[in-house]
């Protein structure tokens, strides 16, 4: 609004009626377009926060029961044959690589015992950063809020600070009915900006750490996987 628009609404409008419909009614433009923007982006992260959340937790427990069923005494074969083509976890997915290599290279009529540790090492280490960028996805997102956030809802506090002393140069009164809804807009902004970015750093954080536990889990699984068929290849050499 402007600032001949903002001394009329402080007039013959309710007084003291500061509710949140009734402030982003009455805010500027800009000051609209900055409040709608920060409210979608924090229900964008909050579905992200929720998706994470279960996502990284079911993988944890699935790697678990992996693990169990690895560890288990069952061959290996045997355990590939019940996996499929198609893991649906992460460990899965890189025990998977690992095996459907290291069966490629038996096919093959000669089997360089050398060649074959490397390519299956390789091939786990490609597996570990696909696994990693898929729990990474969407995480970026959560990232710029956090930082960006703030900053957006300063924009719009000085946006309605400025409509304020407009205000105020226009009536030529400094009571405070003139001044309060653009301040009280103003500082709408800022704690939407605030309401956005405070849980997607933190959790942006915890994701982070999470994926990161993760990966090391898998790196782990990597090399006592890459050393047991070590052991099978100076067997059969």
């Amino acid at each position: 609004m402007n600032p001949m628009d903002l001394v009329a609404a402080a007039g013959p409008a309710a007084p003291g009626d500061f509710s949140l419909l009734t402030l982003f009614l009455q805010a500027h433009i800009v000051v609209k377009l900055v409040v709608i923007g920060l409210f979608l982006a924090s229900v964008w992260c909050w579905a992200i926060i929720l998706e994470k959340t279960f996502s990284l937790s079911r993988a944890r427990r699935r790697a678990e029961r992996f693990e169990q069923q690895f560890w288990s005494g069952q061959s290996l074969d045997e355990l590939y044959a019940n996996i499929g083509n198609r893991p649906n976890h992460s460990m899965a997915a890189l025990f998977v690589a690992a095996m459907r290599e290291w069966r490629r290279s038996q096919e093959g009529a000669r089997v360089h015992f050398s060649g074959l540790q490397l390519r299956v090492e390789k091939v786990m280490d490609v597996a570990i950063q696909k696994e990693t960028s898929r729990l990474e996805r969407r995480l970026l997102f959560l990232a710029t809020v956090g930082a960006t956030a703030p900053f957006i809802g300063l924009f719009g506090t000085v946006w309605g600070i400025m409509n304020s002393f407009q205000a105020i140069a226009v009536s030529k009164n400094t009571n405070l009915a003139v001044v309060a809804p653009g301040i009280a807009e103003a500082l709408f902004a800022t704690a939407l900006g605030l309401l956005a970015a405070i849980p997607a750093v933190i959790f942006y954080n915890k994701f982070s750490n999470d994926v990161t536990r993760l990966a090391i889990r898998l790196e782990s699984f990597a090399d006592e996987f890459a050393a047991i068929l070590s052991r099978q290849l100076d067997d059969r050499g």
